[in-house]
Parts: structure tokens; sequence; C-alpha cells
């Protein structure tokens, strides 16, 4: 593969892909969790030392194996093929995919504010509750374009991902600035009172519907089931970032490289995050948060902060992140699928390179997927159910830093993790603490989507069965 994309490239690949919608949105669900911007802030820390420090360690295994791949590839070489083919179907059927698909949907529903007659126009299809809708379309659109986009080059995908993960943390910047210098009346000090004074959370309806006027007191575990609830939104909002280990292979000196991407990207991501999040608890009250239309919490804060120009001013700006976040996803994801297919583990037909010397048939297959999951309307629920699944897997890849240095201390480490063996402890205790809160409190968002996973089983002995007879 051709070594073009440098260090700011990966950089700006690891910022694009994880800067999305999720910012604009989750913030709404981590307050009825949580009933405090005291704990909002609380849980986007934790959220960002579970990240940096899953990168740090990640860190290590990158320059161990600086080739194409990434996660995939890690966990293969520590824990085997079938470790390796069960990550890589949870990425191609929901976790990639289906992100692709959920970024691409907001990239069409905040189309909708500028033009209307996006969200006021009949269904093209429908029968019963499933329907075809025009910001369907226009999702489905964009994830052709980006592919397209892509199979001309390594080249074509950079530059897109330059401009436009450069643009939104301009627009983010601003946003954060101007978030304190215009809104008039302040609600830091009361968002962060809840917080001090006692722990608040929502009671629900027999429908499961949050009551605006139910906030009461809890505390104890309780207050740590919410905390785990929170922390789903947080964490889908910062995942991705491993999407540069994907596209090793055409780093330039990738055994430094894709480490410094990977902790100075998140890094500053995470900072971003808490800053915006602080942002919101200025420019809003509880219930605006809790409660924001459609959970969308941005163009609340910005409707304060700008005026009747604030939809469109969010709207822009969502628009040119999940485009440039999608283009990330794109680039990256399709690597995986070909390393897959070099191992006998894909379609045969993704190993190849096209003329442009990046993967065309990985990269179609994988967008086709993704618009399916599109026109479906399920990308939502298999993204909740997957949270549970994507940290998992960041455990036990994280885990595979420690177990190397048990089974082999004289491996040759371009890269150390920093702090080891604190480091990575530290994301399996957190990784360990959320997944336990989320099985005792939130049982959704576990088991549907490890089920997801180990579907895989019996594909990959399928596969192993037919090379065997071959």
């Amino acid at each position: 593969m051709q070594k073009k994309l440098k260090l700011w490239d990966a950089i700006m690949l690891v910022m694009g892909s994880m800067i999305g919608s999720g910012i604009f949105i989750v913030s709404a669900d981590m307050m009825r969790n949580l009933g405090s911007g005291y704990w909002m802030i609380i849980v986007w820390v934790i959220t960002g030392i579970m990240t940096v420090a899953a990168a740090i360690s990640y860190g290590e295994l990158s320059s161990l194996f600086p080739k194409a791949g990434g996660q995939y590839t890690y966990l293969t070489e520590i824990f085997g093929k079938k470790m390796g083919f069960l990550y890589g179907w949870g990425l191609f059927t929901v976790i990639q995919t289906g992100t692709i698909a959920a970024v691409a949907m907001a990239f069409g529903k905040f189309t909708a504010y500028l033009v209307p007659e996006l969200n006021n126009a009949a269904p093209i299809f429908q029968s019963g509750t499933f329907q075809i809708t025009w910001i369907q379309i226009l999702a489905i659109a964009v994830i052709i374009l980006l592919t397209y986009i892509n199979t001309r080059g390594v080249e074509s995908g950079k530059i897109l991902q330059n401009v436009f993960t450069g643009s939104k943390i301009v627009a983010l910047l601003g946003l954060i600035a101007l978030g304190f210098i215009l809104v008039d009346a302040s609600h830091l000090a009361e968002n962060f009172s809840f917080g001090t004074n006692s722990f608040n959370n929502l009671k629900q309806d027999a429908k499961g519907i949050f009551l605006q006027s139910g906030w009461e007191p809890i505390s104890g575990m309780t207050l740590m089931g919410g905390i785990a609830a929170a922390m789903v939104g947080s964490v889908f909002s910062s995942v991705a970032w491993e999407s540069v280990t994907f596209v090793s292979g055409e780093i330039e000196n990738p055994k430094k490289n894709v480490v410094k991407a990977m902790i100075l990207g998140t890094s500053a991501v995470m900072l971003l995050y808490i800053a915006v999040n602080f942002v919101y608890i200025n420019a809003l009250d509880r219930d605006s948060i809790a409660f924001a239309v459609n959970d969308r919490v941005a163009v609340a804060a910005s409707q304060n902060i700008f005026g009747s120009a604030g939809t469109v001013i969010i709207a822009v700006l969502v628009m040119v992140s999940t485009f440039g976040c999608n283009n990330g996803l794109i680039l990256a994801g399709a690597r995986v699928f070909q390393t897959m297919a070099k191992d006998g583990l894909f379609f045969k037909s993704a190993v190849d390179n096209n003329k442009n010397q990046v993967p065309g048939n990985a990269l179609w297959m994988q967008g086709v997927w993704a618009s399916i999951l599109c026109l479906s309307g399920q990308y939502g629920n298999l993204l909740d159910m997957i949270s549970f699944v994507i940290v998992l897997f960041y455990m036990i890849t994280v885990f595979g830093v420690i177990y190397l240095r048990i089974k082999q201390p004289n491996l040759e480490r371009p890269y150390k993790t920093w702090l080891y063996p604190v480091t990575p402890i530290v994301y399996l205790l957190i990784g360990t603490a959320f997944c336990l809160l989320l099985l005792i409190y939130k049982q959704q968002y576990t088991w549907p989507g490890f089920l997801i996973v180990l579907l895989g089983l019996p594909v990959y002995y399928l596969i192993n069965r037919n090379k065997k007879a071959e």
C-alpha cells in the first residue's frame, strides 16, 4: 500500500471519525438519566479518561503490528483468527456500517431543517410501520457519493477529510466561545447545584415516557445505574477513533504516527466535548436540556446564543460534521474487510485494490450494507444494542497489551504504553464497571448486541469447513 497519509492526516482522521452527530444530541438523554449538569460533566470526564487510556494502550499494539486492519489485526495476532473474525463480523454487520447509516441519517434530518420539503414530503413507500422517506434516500446518496470519492484514491478521501474536519473544529471552537459571550442569563450555577445537593432522576409513566415534572433525588447503586445509562450516549459519541489503525498500512512511519494521532486526536476531541457540554449547561436550564425537541440540545442552545439564526447555524454545523465523519468511517472501515478477505474470512473479491490503489470492492460492499441499514430504519436500535459490545472489544484489545507483556516480554516494542500497567488497568476497571452496571440496569443495551456478535460463530465455522473441504 502507498504511504500517502501523514501525521496531520491521521490526526484529522481520528478527530473527524469521532465527531459526528452524537455530541449535538446525546446530552438530552444523559440529562434525563442524570438530572444535573454536575453529573453530566463528570460522566464526560470519565468517558474522556476511558477513551484516552484506551488510545494510549492501543499505541503499543499499533507499533507492534503497523499494518492495515488495526484492531482486527491486533485481536487476530494476540488471540487467534476466531476472535479477530468475531470483531470483523460485528464491525461489518453493525458497528461500522450501522454508524455510517446513523451518521448519514443525521445529515439527512438536519438538512431537513434547511429544506422543510424533505420533512413534509409523503413517504416514497409505506407498508404498515415500514416506510422509505426522502431523508433516507438523501442519506443513501451521501453514502454512495462518499464511497465513490474514496474509490478514486486515498488522496481524494484525505483532502475531503482534512477540509471537513478542520471546518467543524473551527465551528465548534466558535460555538464554545460565543456560548459564554452571547448568553444573557447563565444557568451554570443552577445546573451544577442539582448535583452537589442531591442527585435527581426522572420518573416514567407506564409506557416508559419520561414525566417532565418527575424529578426525584436518588443515590447509591441507582445513581451508578444512571451514570452507566448516561455513558451509553457519551461512549457512542467517543468511539471510532480506532479507525486510524485500520489504515496503518497507508500512514507514513506508522510505528510512531498512529499512536501520536490516537493520543492527540482523542485528547483534543474529549476536551472539545466537555467544553461543548459546558455551553449547554450555561445556555439552558435542566428541563430545556432534558426535553429538547427531538433531543436536539445543540439547536436549543444555539437559539439561546444566536437567536432565530441558531437553528440554521447548528443545522449547517451538523451537516458539515456528519459529512466529514462519514468520510472518515467509510475510508477506514473498508481496509479491515480487505484484510479479512486476505485471511480468507471475507468475500474474496474484497482482496484486490482497484486501479487507484484502494480497496474498491470492499468500499462498495460496506456502502451497500450501510445503505440497506438506512432503509431498514433499525440502525438506531442496533447501535444502542452494540455499545456494550464495542466496549467489550475495546477491553479485550486493551487486555491484549497486558497479555503480550506477560507472554512475550522480549518483543521489540517501538512504543510502550505510558504508565503501564496503570493505564490499561484504569480502562479495564472503568469498562468492567460500565458493562456490569448495564447488565444490571439496562439489559436492553447488552444481550441483543452480544447475540449479533455470537451469530458470527456459525459463519466462522462454516467458512473454515469450506476451506478444509477445498
